[in-house]
């Protein structure tokens, strides 16, 4: 989820015809034997590092905001996520339009705006307000994040996950999904727990009448069921691009596709459904916002001078991993290299627990990453690849960034970033 190009142009807000791809959709750079590769950008969670602060993890996150549009990236894009130790980013459109303000020509959004905390509404009116000051850079990329039903018999609980084994396709690896039992009672009563104090009591449409309403509000044709017209000035005629973000092949890709939106697959969350999630989605396509689909894939990407280094620096991953798989309050705050149970020490539970992960992450010298996401890409048939990068220290963040723009072939002779980056 790109070499530097033009200032993309900005997207009307009730276009006559659909276009092909997202407004200022890049056409990528090349390799040395003229093969295309698609646009490179950055999905960033503002993750806290052992022993920091989330000012200084937001603080960072605007710096790698500056570097990224200095290195030719295409967008940044920042997830909501509430009350979890290690991660700062909550307030995406807070986090995009202080991006925008430090950038030129970087495309700044959300990766998502999660409608189980926030309304379609109250997304489109925040995203128009920063795409009024920076018209044709701003995405609204939305989701729905998991939220188990009380287990008092009013709903069902969620249906167990299929047993599905590990494959390669085309290179690519597929894993199996991994063992997270949703229906653990003490797991779904703190994520209930958190949901209260987080406040989060709406009730979320069906998602096909969540982006009408986005759709509608930025045409100014929005009409509620009763046909009373409703008018949102800082939504009506914003220059935003809609995204709908998707982890399985249910109903987010396939409203996708029916509306002729983009897609966002999350190969980094959810590694073992992605293929099936862009099938379902190009399955489901219909023009409309776009005349065809556009797919961006998202990975885990951790890019050192050598496969040595690192892989020093992924060993704190998998406890990671482990921290927001059997926590109800999310991620730790990211330990340090060589503070936590080595790969190999790990009992066999806990490895089943995050392989998936720890199997996709991306992670080598630029050659070797550069040589797996041309996979990725190549089995996904994705048009533009979100790379995610965590470390504990944020220089060897952004430097995992500089590398692997100076491989992709984003830009040229860039300057250095990584000594400048916040300490």
């Amino acid at each position: 989820m790109t070499s530097t190009t033009a200032a993309p142009t900005a997207p009307t807000a009730a276009p006559t015809a659909p276009t092909a791809a997202p407004a200022g959709a890049p056409g990528g750079t090349r390799t040395s034997s003229g093969a295309r590769r698609v646009p490179l950008s950055i999905l960033d969670l503002a993750t806290v590092s052992e022993g920091s602060t989330g000012q200084h993890a937001i603080r960072a996150s605007i710096d790698l905001a500056v570097a990224a549009d200095a290195l030719g990236y295409h967008r940044l894009w920042f997830a909501e996520h509430h009350l979890a130790p290690g991660v700062a980013s909550a307030a995406p459109a807070v986090l995009a339009a202080l991006a925008a303000d430090r950038t030129h020509r970087l495309r700044v959004g959300s990766g998502a705006v999660l409608l189980s905390t926030t309304s379609p509404l109250v997304a489109a009116e925040q995203f128009g307000s920063v795409a009024a000051l920076h018209p044709g850079r701003v995405d609204l990329g939305v989701g729905r994040a998991f939220s188990p039903p009380p287990a008092d018999g009013t709903a069902p609980p969620p249906p167990p996950r299929p047993s599905v084994e590990a494959r390669v396709v085309d290179g690519l690896p597929v894993p199996a999904p991994p063992p997270v039992d949703l229906n653990d009672s003490a797991f779904r009563e703190r994520l209930l727990a958190q949901k209260r104090v987080i406040g989060a009591s709406r009730a979320p449409a069906s998602l096909r009448d969540e982006l009408e309403l986005v759709l509608g509000l930025r045409a100014g044709t929005y009409r509620d069921a009763d046909g009373t017209p409703y008018v949102s000035p800082p939504a009506e005629g914003a220059a935003f691009d809609l995204w709908v973000l998707a982890s399985s092949p249910g109903e987010s890709a396939r409203v996708a596709g029916e509306l002729g939106l983009p897609l966002a697959a999350n190969y980094h969350v959810s590694p073992s459904s992605t293929l099936e999630t862009v099938a379902a989605y190009r399955a489901a396509f219909r023009p409309g916002v776009l005349a065809a689909p556009y797919v961006l894939v998202s990975a885990d990407v951790l890019v050192a001078a050598d496969d040595a280094h690192a892989q020093r620096l992924a060993e704190p991953f998998p406890a990671w991993v482990r921290s927001i798989r059997t926590s109800g309050s999310g991620a730790v705050a990211y330990p340090r290299p060589g503070t936590t149970t080595p790969w190999h020490e790990l009992d066999d539970a806990t490895r089943a627990l995050v392989r998936d992960r720890v199997d996709t992450r991306v992670v080598g010298d630029p050659d070797t990453v550069v040589e797996r996401l041309e996979t990725l890409q190549r089995a996904t048939g994705a048009d533009e690849l979100l790379v995610t990068t965590v470390t504990h220290d944020k220089r060897d963040t952004v430097r995992s960034f500089e590398l692997l723009a100076g491989a992709w072939g984003l830009s040229a002779g860039a300057p250095a970033v990584a000594d400048a980056f916040a300490r």
